[in-house]
């Protein structure tokens, strides 16, 4: 007779604590493989296919396409031994499911290894117990069952206190219980939008709204007088345009928090210059021209640019930094992880190009395409895009010459490039029509005064006009 097994949603790493389900990659009914892709999500930090430690029947999913899951929180339901959804016993139910072991295990091989931070599995453990409620509390009022091929198990239950007072909670994530004491809201009081009926961060945000506006309308109403009016109807007058509300969440909100964090902490200046790119942009044609039709990957101007800011940090340090708040330190990195901003149809993300410093332009180059190329398809891992310690955004591909770029806080410093076009320019004392490109530097003014970020844009600035002095330091 097959097992059913239970898989939640497991530590996807970085301190993420809930993930959005994207796209389903399994059907109720179909027969997955160990460590098979089962579920598309999307975190904070990138798009990750999440890999079930169970091979079988699946028999339930738990989430709908757009929802959001917390770590923990039961993704589906497998039939171990059994070869397809007929040889399924009615008996088999996902209570008595069992936990995926942290440990290598040993025994019939019916588990995976650590196919992802924080889980893996070696053999079936033990079955554990299922927690009833204690006699003299009232049972949880039931949900909305999910949609699926197997009997539904119960509603998650977390036995407490919530507001003062006891009784089962349909809520199984402590931020989500957290949230809820801070602004004194009964979780007995919603109904979950999750499987089973289960208490999701949304429905506290939404409960958390509610309550405000309810206040605000208490509030207007004992401050203003009560006037009364003979409604007027305009025949033929349209109905009011209603304004879209788009979620915060997954990749869009990991930037709206991280930008709103970098300018409510980092007192940023920002300083700029124009400067005369056409040796540099023949260096580069040359470059390429040496290396043949078959001679590798042509060097873009980014990869030139990105190396040209290693060699800047090289000279000016405290560019290349964070500032420790609690002990009010300035900890000057020793390394360059340089990350550049990257546009998707995902929104904004910045790879990170590591130890920079140790590369040459064909080789920054080389990476930035790679990593180009994963933000694109959406592969990058969460340990590709943090550790970054200097950012480079080139915004000219947008077609606009300058910006004043916001810090990828816990950084110090980035640099913005505009576009490269043709503009009237004074050279050897004659007017002459040259390549030109605006450079921008957005710096934490804590890490350094602006001598030090003026001499830091200057030699940026001398390298793209004279790519000489670049070969110094190579």
């Amino acid at each position: 007779m097959a097992q059913v097994l239970e898989f939640k949603l497991p530590d996807l790493g970085e301190g993420l604590t809930e993930a959005e389900i994207v796209r389903w990659l399994v059907e109720v009914g179909d027969v997955v493989a160990i460590d098979q892709p089962v579920v598309e999500v999307e975190t904070a930090k990138a798009m990750v296919e999440v890999p079930c430690p169970y091979g079988g029947v699946v028999t339930a999913r738990f989430g709908e396409e757009g929802s959001e899951l917390p770590v923990g929180a039961p993704l589906l339901t497998v039939a171990v031994g059994a070869t397809d959804a007929s040889s399924v016993s009615p008996g088999d139910d996902g209570a008595a499911a069992e936990e995926p072991s942290g440990g290598s295990g040993s025994g019939s091989g019916s588990g995976s290894g650590n196919v992802l931070v924080g889980y893996g599995t070696g053999a079936p453990a033990a079955r554990r117990r299922r927690i009833r409620p204690e006699r003299n509390i009232a049972p949880a009022a039931p949900a909305a069952p999910a949609v699926v091929s197997a009997p539904s198990r119960p509603a998650p239950v977390a036995v407490g206190e919530v507001n003062g007072r006891q009784g089962p909670v349909a809520v199984v994530s402590p931020l989500v219980r957290r949230l809820a004491r801070q602004h004194e809201i009964d979780l007995r009081g919603l109904t979950g939008s999750g499987p089973d009926g289960l208490i999701l961060r949304a429905d506290v945000d939404s409960a958390i709204r509610q309550t405000g506006q309810a206040t605000e309308a208490a509030a207007r109403t004992a401050a203003e007088p009560v006037v009364a009016e003979t409604p007027t109807v305009q025949v033929g007058a349209a109905a009011p345009a209603t304004a879209e509300r788009i979620p915060l969440r997954g990749v869009r909100g990991a930037v709206a928090d991280k930008l709103s964090r970098s300018r409510s902490e980092i007192p940023d200046a920002t300083c700029w210059v124009d400067a005369d790119a056409t040796e540099l942009m023949a260096a580069r044609a040359a470059m390429n021209a040496a290396s043949g039709p078959s001679g590798g990957p042509k060097v873009s101007v980014l990869a030139l640019l990105a190396r040209i800011c290693t060699a800047a940090l090289a000279r000016y340090p405290e560019l290349n930094s964070t500032v420790d708040t609690a002990a009010r330190e300035i900890v000057r990195l020793p390394g360059v992880h340089l990350g550049f901003a990257a546009q998707t149809e995902r929104g904004l993300v910045v790879p990170v190009v590591r130890d920079a410093h140790t590369r040459n332009a064909e080789s920054i180059g080389a990476e930035i395409a790679r990593l180009t190329e994963l933000a694109r398809t959406g592969k990058l891992s969460p340990a590709q895009l943090t550790g970054g310690t200097f950012t480079l955004n080139n915004y000219g591909v947008f077609g606009v010459d300058g910006s004043t770029p916001i810090i990828n806080h816990p950084e110090a410093a980035m640099l913005g490039v505009g576009r490269i076009m043709p503009k009237p320019w004074v050279h050897h004392g004659e007017l002459a029509v040259r390549q030109v490109v605006q450079l921008s530097l957005t710096f934490d003014h804590r890490v350094c005064d602006g001598g030090t970020a003026g001499g830091f844009l200057r030699y940026v600035a001398d390298c793209v006009e004279q790519p000489a002095v670049l070969l110094r330091t190579l």
